[in-house]
């Protein structure tokens, strides 16, 4: 089997020095669609350095490293073929204000590896601190098509942690907010640019190696978009409100097409919910069991 999970599970922790500047925050937010239009207030904030925010889920491709999904297929224990691999979900925990610029440790290490019967599930969580303490704590799941069936654990549901227990919002009430965001169709090459250079999103014969049409849009992409329009609409742009998001990857996202993001809040409430679909594909769903907590 090429996922050994306890030589996985029992590697010891992989520690990185990463840093980042006000153009690497720039950049990502520009990756994300920032900056449309390019004069209004609420985008220069995402797009001009004298007046910089840094939206949390930044903390996904900080320093520029390899993103979690390719980071846990170099742990000891996992040898797979990247185009069989998905990532299946995401969350975040921030303990601090993400700053514009600075230093920190990254440590990373797989805290779980479960078997779904027709894939294995990895789970890789990395911490991130600085010379004043934690900044931020991520988890990528990672799914690895064809590897499942060895017996193992078949862990929890597929819910990402934060979700509250009744799952999905009711889709027979209305939102509190809709909003449609257009994605460009050169959207994951600017992406791309941020540190996830996987060819599944640029390269179509690596797409359809994968199963795919054409090349797709980083799942984080679309996690970072939809981050964005709940700030933005929801927080009025207040970045440091954001406490942690979780979401897992329903579908994916053709460059081009346009993201429609439903929001549920109910009044006086820290939790947001969310839902994401792709407009042009009958709202077939991105993101799901999509949950943003609020300070």
């Amino acid at each position: 089997m090429p996922i050994d999970a306890a030589k996985a599970l029992s590697a010891d922790p992989r520690t990185d020095e990463i840093s980042w500047t006000a153009k690497d925050v720039q950049l990502y937010h520009l990756g994300i669609g920032a900056g449309v239009p390019a004069t209004d207030p609420g985008e220069l904030r995402y797009t001009l350095e004298s007046r910089l925010h840094v939206l949390p889920s930044f903390a996904t491709v900080a320093g520029a490293g390899l993103p979690g999904v390719i980071r846990a297929l170099s742990v000891p224990g996992v040898d797979v073929d990247l185009a069989r691999v998905l990532h299946g979900g995401q969350s975040l925990v921030v303990h601090r204000t993400v700053p514009a610029r600075g230093t920190a440790t990254a440590t990373a290490r797989i805290t779980a590896v479960y078997d779904k019967g027709t894939a294995a599930l990895l789970v890789l969580r990395t911490e991130a601190a600085d010379a004043e303490g934690p900044l931020w704590t991520e988890e990528a799941r990672i799914f690895v098509r064809g590897e499942g069936g060895w017996g193992g654990d078949r862990g929890p549901s597929a819910r990402t942690r934060g979700e509250a227990p009744t799952g999905e919002p009711d889709r027979t009430a209305e939102p509190d907010r809709t909003v449609e965001r257009g994605t460009r169709e050169d959207q994951a090459l600017l992406y791309r640019l941020s540190g996830d250079d996987n060819p599944l999103h640029a390269d179509p014969a690596f797409a359809r190696a994968a199963g795919f049409d054409r090349p797709v849009l980083h799942g984080l992409c679309t996690y970072g978009m939809t981050l964005k329009a709940v700030v933005d609409t929801l927080l009025d742009g207040d970045v440091t409100r954001v406490r942690s998001y979780a979401t897992r990857f329903a579908g994916v996202v053709y460059p081009g097409e346009t993201l429609r993001i439903r929001m549920w809040r109910r009044q006086g409430s820290d939790r947001v919910r969310v839902a994401v679909s792709a407009v042009e594909r009958g709202d077939a769903p991105v993101l799901a069991d999509t949950v943003v907590e609020l300070s």
